[in-house]
């Protein structure tokens, strides 16, 4: 029973759509008709500014960090990286927002400061690094779930190290627009001053 507890109020928590609200209440706009259409931090910044995307950033992460914390404040003998692995599954199809949810990368983060810091460390230097190498967000995203596959696969602590190809198969879904522009040589670099600005102004909302 415990368990089941501790999946769903997992999911939920990752569930919660935190561009979507901030969109809505403080600048009166859904993030998701917008910019990339993905209501997550990247494009909270593009769309809304620094500011907004920056407390989806945080929110996004805390969503992450929570579900993994509940194995420790439940006292259930579960792998925080598996409740974890669940609030990114909410995030990216909530409940609460029609099963249109982010890209997974800023609660994974959270998951793995709280579950595993050193992979959180070798993962986000992994992230970090090819996004500097080839100028693509997406790849360096879809590295995030290379790296903990292969972590899991070698880690002699880690069990259904399946569940992370799955995790990783979900990351090449969520970025299957990206990967079609890139065959396409339509897929923007991160340092492309040619790609479409779309702020909001706030004063002009409503």
């Amino acid at each position: 029973m415990h368990l089941i507890i501790i999946i769903v109020a997992s999911y939920l928590i990752g569930s919660f759509p935190t561009a979507l609200i901030i969109g809505k209440v403080f600048y009166g706009i859904d993030i998701r008709k917008h910019g990339s259409f993905n209501p997550g931090a990247t494009n909270s910044i593009r769309v809304l500014g620094k500011k907004a995307g920056i407390a989806v950033l945080l929110l996004d992460v805390g969503k992450g960090a929570l579900a993994a914390c509940l194995p420790y404040l439940l006292m259930v003998d579960v792998n925080p990286l598996y409740t974890g692995l669940v609030a990114v599954i909410g995030h990216c199809f909530p409940i609460f927002a029609r099963f249109r949810g982010g890209k997974a990368i800023a609660t994974t983060a959270g998951t793995l400061l709280v579950a595993n810091p050193a992979l959180f460390f070798i993962t986000y230097f992994a992230f970090f690094a090819v996004i500097f190498i080839t100028k693509y967000v997406f790849l360096g995203s879809i590295s995030v779930g290379i790296t903990i596959f292969l972590y899991a696969l070698f880690s002699p602590t880690i069990q259904h190290d399946w569940l992370f190809f799955l995790f990783l198969l979900l990351l090449i879904f969520l970025h299957r627009s990206n990967i079609i522009n890139f065959i396409h040589h339509n897929e923007p670099k991160i340092n492309d001053k040619n790609i479409k600005k779309d702020r909001i102004n706030p004063k002009k909302i409503g």
